[in-house]
C-alpha cells in the first residue's frame, strides 16, 4: 500500500512545514519532486494526519447534507480494517487540513463526527461524515466538493491523482482494470492500474484519482509494488479470472469510487444492500 505515516503529520500543523515534518518521518527518498502545481487544481482536497483524501459529494448529495471526506481504508484512525470487516457508523474526531486551490495553502480545518463506512474488501475506503454541510464549506471557504462518478473510467482515461499529503500532483492515464488485485490478507475487485507516470509514493494514500475531462473522482489512489514481491504488504500482484498472479514492480493502483456513489442516498448516508454493492458488516 502507499501506506500512511503514522503520527508524522498532525492535521492542525501548517500547510507550509507538513511536507518537511513528512519528510523526517520516512526514508528521504519518499517525498516526491513537487510537480504539477501549475497544472493541478487542488480544489476540494484535504490532508489527514498521515494520508491524502479529498472533499466529495454524490449524485443525490444536496448542499444540506454533512459533507463527506474520503480515504483509503487502510488509512482508518486506529488501524486497518481486517479482511472481511466492515465498519459503520464509529463516532470519530479526526480533523483534515482543507488546502487552497494551488495547494500551497491551508484554509482551515475540517472536522468529523464520525465514521460513515470503511472496509479493505473488495475495494480499500473510508467515508468521514464532518459536522457542516457542503453549502456551509462552501460560504466559509469558497470550496466546493468534488464529485463522484456514477460510472467506472474507460482504460486509456487521462487522469491526475492530486495527493494532499504531499501538496503535489501526478499526471497519467489509466492503463487497464485488474479483475483482482491481491495484497497480504486483503483482495480488491476491479483495480485500475496506471500507466508508468503516475508513481504515487508512501503518504499519497487517499488522494482522489480524477478524470482531466470530466473533473470527477472515479478512484482512490491506494496501492503500488515496491519490491517486486508476491502478493505481500506493500508488493500486491495481480489475479486473473483463471487465478493466474502477475507481478509488476512499480507499478501503482487505485480503487475504483463508482460504487460508493451509487450507495450514497437520502441525507448522504451510505445505504447498503439492495442495489448497493459495497461489503456489508
Amino acid at each position: 500500500m502507499n501506506r500512511p505515516f503514522a503520527g508524522a503529520v498532525t492535521a492542525s500543523i501548517a500547510l507550509a512545514g507538513a511536507a518537511g515534518a513528512a519528510a523526517l518521518a520516512a526514508p528521504a527518498s519518499a517525498a516526491p519532486a513537487a510537480r504539477g502545481h501549475g497544472e493541478a487544481d487542488f480544489t476540494g482536497i484535504v490532508a489527514l494526519s498521515n494520508c491524502s483524501g479529498s472533499l466529495v459529494r454524490g449524485p443525490r448529495s444536496r448542499d444540506s447534507d454533512a459533507a463527506l471526506v474520503l480515504t483509503n481504508g487502510h488509512c482508518l484512525e486506529g488501524g486497518m480494517p481486517e479482511p472481511g470487516q466492515v465498519i459503520v457508523d464509529r463516532p470519530s474526531a479526526r480533523t483534515f487540513t482543507l488546502l487552497d486551490r494551488t495547494g500551497r495553502s491551508s484554509l482551515g480545518t475540517l472536522q468529523a463526527t464520525r465514521v460513515e463506512y470503511s472496509t479493505m474488501t473488495d475495494t480499500d475506503v473510508t467515508v468521514y461524515r464532518l459536522d457542516e454541510s457542503y453549502g456551509t464549506i462552501r460560504k466559509r471557504y469558497g470550496v466546493p466538493a468534488l464529485r463522484l462518478s456514477t460510472a467506472p473510467p474507460h482504460d486509456g482515461t487521462e487522469i491526475r491523482v492530486v495527493s494532499g499529503y504531499w501538496q503535489t500532483s501526478y499526471a497519467c492515464k489509466t492503463d487497464a482494470t485488474v479483475y483482482r488485485l491481491r495484497e497480504a490478507g486483503w483482495t480488491w475487485k476491479d483495480s485500475i492500474r496506471y500507466t508508468p507516470q503516475c508513481r504515487t509514493v508512501h503518504g499519497t494514500s487517499g488522494s482522489p484519482v480524477i478524470d482531466a475531462n470530466t473533473h470527477h473522482v472515479v478512484a482512490i489512489n491506494n496501492t503500488g509494488n515496491d519490491d517486486g514481491e508476491r502478493c505481500t504488504l506493500n508488493n500486491p500482484c495481480e489475479v486473473d479470472r483463471k487465478g493466474n498472479v502477475t507481478v509488476r514492480q512499480g507499478t501503482h493502483y487505485a480503487q475504483q469510487t463508482y460504487p460508493l456513489a451509487r450507495c450514497l442516498g437520502e441525507g448522504n448516508d451510505v445505504a447498503l444492500g439492495g442495489s448497493c454493492a459495497l461489503p456489508r458488516p
